[in-house]
């Protein structure tokens, strides 16, 4: 079966520092991102950003968010859609992280 796949790094749920919080832990604990040893990546993430970051990144997200989303999301599902009336073949979206 042949298909499209659109891939990208992926998006917090919402601007909720929470969110925010959560989307961090899983980019930044991947080791393929911060590549050091496990123990200092995760007083790095869990130690220290974890406990600085989401609510400056919440607020940055609040001045990019758009009223649907994500608009890293929106757009990519928009694109989804507009390849996939294009073709017979078909065309999933995945995301990374988030």
């Amino acid at each position: 079966m042949k298909g499209v796949l659109l891939v990208n790094l992926g998006s917090p749920d919402s601007t909720n520092p929470k969110d925010v919080k959560k989307y961090l832990d899983e980019f930044l604990m991947d080791p393929r991102v911060i590549d050091v040893p496990f123990w200092f990546r995760s007083f790095l993430v869990r130690g220290i950003i974890l406990n600085t970051r989401p609510k400056k990144s919440a607020e940055a997200y609040q001045r990019i968010w758009w009223e649907e989303g994500s608009p890293l999301i929106v757009i990519s599902e928009r694109l989804q859609k507009k390849i996939q009336k294009k073709t017979t073949i078909p065309v999933a979206l995945a995301m990374r992280y988030g």
